[in-house]
């Protein structure tokens, strides 16, 4: 059995940018199956200080696949890549 992929959006709950990045994503989780954890920055010191200015920010694994925006190309080819 394989392991779900998941995907972490590090987010603030009165930005309207990682509103709209947790709702696009909504359809990419559905394809590829993935999980997606959300945690807000703004409850933990230290993703505050990494990602403060950049949220939302959308990581797997640590590695940042895309900020402010969801790239929404990119994030298909690297989850069929890594699929």
């Amino acid at each position: 059995m394989s392991q779900v992929t998941k995907l972490t959006l590090v987010s603030r709950r009165y930005c309207h940018l990682c509103q709209e990045m947790e709702q696009a994503l909504t359809a990419l989780v559905a394809d590829f199956c993935v999980e997606l954890e959300v945690l807000d920055c703004d409850a933990d010191p230290a993703l505050e200080a990494l990602y403060d200015e950049l949220v939302p920010v959308l990581l797997h694994d640590g590695m940042e696949l895309c900020h402010y925006f969801l790239d929404v190309s990119k994030v298909r080819d690297y989850l069929s890549e890594i699929g």
